[in-house]
Formats: structure tokens, sequence, C-alpha cells
């Protein structure tokens, strides 16, 4: 916890009047919760209430101040530094504990409820240029998580709205991801030279982090609804079957039909299902390949191809390296 960091972020969550504040958003109407209007936010604003033209940019929530139900063009990561925030999801409350972190997928409809003074909740805006694919790819290939990495990728990557969709990460107070966070701040306002790209390479060591910590710690990983739910429960399956499963089985097990398992998992997460199922083949071979001296036909034979030829094309289409080359390169 960083005093001064968070004495300059209080001085900066004084109320705010909406009706004073959504003529700076340019604001239009885009639908109703029940008799509430739903805006778009579709410009990111500084603390002195200019539009921010960056890919990144930060806030920080006003206390005791009201904020419409609203929709982002971009992604949107929220975590309360002091107490804690409330969001109001598709008329679900998700409530945010200190140091917790949350990312609201493009589309969403939401808002966060009043806070008190004595919190103290920053908002991070991720726009589509922000990051480009090949920043983000490293989650596809991240060995053991890839279930939580891809709902993390999807979620950062895409530019299609997802009415939904959102990740609620609690943390448990880790120290490192909440060094991160505060180094993101810290480095923002300060605003010297290279900042923006240490602000960058923060936000990717702090998804990495929340991916790992996910993963190997006793944290849960909120997905939105139970739609999301039950696509998380599907990647954690293909993760732990991939080297004998058959699309065939794998619907059966869910009680789903095969065409129809297919489909959700190509619109859910953009890939189709023997592409997920290379994707964590490949990403188990390279930790063999990396981390053992097994014999390249052994490991293809473990991972779940019959075929060595067939195992090498996959994977170097994946990595973009034979498994001969990325052996090398990762001993170098």
């Amino acid at each position: 916890m960083d005093l001064k960091i968070l004495e300059s972020l209080r001085a900066k969550s004084s109320p705010r009047d909406w009706e004073e504040l959504k003529d700076n958003f340019n604001a239009d109407i885009c639908g109703y919760v029940g008799q509430k209007p739903i805006y778009r936010f579709y410009s990111t604003l500084d603390d002195s209430l200019e539009e921010n033209p960056h890919s990144i940019s930060l806030s920080v929530q006003p206390h005791h101040s009201y904020i419409p139900f609203h929709q982002h063009n971009y992604v949107e990561m929220t975590t309360p530094l002091l107490g804690s925030c409330t969001l109001v999801i598709n008329g679900k409350e998700v409530k945010v504990d200190q140091e917790n972190v949350i990312m609201v997928g493009k589309g969403v409809t939401h808002r966060v409820k009043d806070i008190d003074s004595g919190s103290i909740v920053v908002n991070i805006a991720l726009k589509n240029t922000a990051f480009s694919l090949n920043d983000l790819n490293f989650m596809l290939h991240s060995g053991t998580s890839n279930s939580i990495s891809s709902m993390l990728f999807s979620l950062l990557s895409s530019n299609d709205n997802h009415e939904s969709r959102y990740c609620l990460f609690e943390i448990n107070h880790d120290r490192k991801i909440a060094e991160t966070i505060y180094d993101i701040i810290e480095e923002y306002y300060a605003n010297q030279v290279q900042s923006n790209q240490i602000i960058r390479f923060d936000l990717l060591s702090l998804f990495s982090r929340l991916i790992r910590a996910a993963y190997l710690q006793d944290i849960s990983i909120s997905t939105g609804e139970k739609q999301e739910s039950d696509l998380l429960n599907l990647l954690l399956y293909i993760e732990k079957h991939y080297s004998a499963i058959t699309l065939e089985e794998m619907a059966k097990n869910f009680g789903f039909n095969p065409n129809y398992l297919s489909s959700y998992l190509k619109k859910n997460t953009g890939l189709t299902f023997i592409k997920l199922v290379h994707l964590q083949r490949v990403n188990v071979a390279a930790e063999y390949l990396a981390n053992t001296s097994a014999s390249i036909e052994k490991i293809a034979e473990k991972v779940g191809y019959e075929n060595p030829s067939y195992f090498y094309k996959i994977f170097k289409k994946t990595l973009g390296l034979s498994p001969k080359e990325y052996r090398e390169k990762m001993l170098k």
C-alpha cells in the first residue's frame, strides 16, 4: 500500500454531478434498463474532465456520485485500492473487494454504485489500440493455465460486444499484483520518458500474474452469467482431457449435441474445438520440450499425436517454430 499515491488519488475522487458531466462524454442514449437510460461512453476523460485520446487511460471513481448505466467500446479494468465497490451488470450486483480486479468487456451494460469517501477506486480503460494481438499472444501459449488465459485473451482481443462478459479476479491481497497496479498508477501520473511503454509492460505483467494467481492458488474467477461459467468448465475439461479427447465424447459428457458444442465453442472463444485441443496439446508439448530430454516422438505421442509428422506441422503452425527449433531456443 503506497500512502503517497493513495492520498494523491483521494484528492482526485471528489464528487461529480452527472447532469453537469454528461456533456463531456458526448454520451448518447442507446437503450434502457427499466426506465433508466443506458449511455454510450465512447470517450475517456482525464481527471480534469478533458477528453483523453490515449489507448490506455486511468481515472479515479468519484465518491458519493451517481453513475448511470453505460457501455464502453473498450475494456475497463476496475480495482478498489481502499474499501470496495459494487457494479451492477445485467441486473446482478457484483461486489469487488479491496485490491481485487474486475475487467468489464466491450458493450457490457453496467454501472458502479455510489462509493463512500473512505474508498479509493481506480478505473483503467484499455482501447482496441492498447495492445496488438502479438502482445497478447502469450495468453494462448501459457501452458497449464490455458483455460483462464483464453478467457482473458478473448476479453481483451475481441472487437465484438459481449453483453454479459466480465472477469472478476479475487486475488487475496497478492502483493506482487498490488505492487504492479500501484506502479501503473505512479507511471501514469508521472508521465515521464518511457512511461507509456512501462505502463504497457506492467499491464502485460499484470495479466500474467492474474492468470497465474487464478490457476495456482485458491482464487476465484467469475465470468458473468451461467453461459460464461459453462464456457470455463468446457475449457477446463479440454485442458484436462486434451490427449485423448473427441468432440463426440465431450458433448456426451456435458449433455450437448456435438454440432451445438462445436458452434458454442467457436462463438464464445473464436476458436474451433480442434484448434482449442491443438493449442492445449502444443502448450503441454512446449513444456515437455523445454523441461525434459524426452524425444520429440515420445512427446508427440504423450500429448495425443500418433503421427509425429502431423505433430511437427501443428506445432510449427501454432508457435512458428519446429519442435526442435523451439527446444534449442529454450535451452540457450
